[in-house]
């Protein structure tokens, strides 16, 4: 079902002749849009504890140490590269804590 078409002419002319004549009432005053605060969403603490990672070549894990434990990581890493054929090496690792 279509809508009916509006002359826009005819309404102009009928809007300036109403204004010449009086009656038109005066313009109401624009509002200023409300600007809406964003919410700033609160970062959940993650606590983080540290460890050491004896890692191979492929970067897989292959045992983890506390952090106070820094010699034998290195110790093992040493015996897992001369064990063998490929080196091994120890990084750092943070993982976080379940409560």
């Amino acid at each position: 079902m279509a809508r009916k078409v509006l002359n826009r002419k005819e309404l102009r002319a009928a809007n300036d002749a109403a204004e010449a004549a009086g009656d038109v009432a005066p313009a109401k005053k624009e509002k200023k849009p409300t600007v809406r605060k964003s919410r700033a969403k609160v970062p959940k603490e993650v606590r983080l504890k540290a460890f050491w990672g004896v890692f191979n070549q492929s970067m897989k894990r292959v045992a983890v140490f506390d952090y106070s434990e820094r010699k034998s990581a290195d110790k093992k890493a040493g015996d897992l590269t001369a064990a063998g054929k490929s080196p091994h090496f120890v990084q750092l690792v943070k993982e976080a804590i379940e409560e």
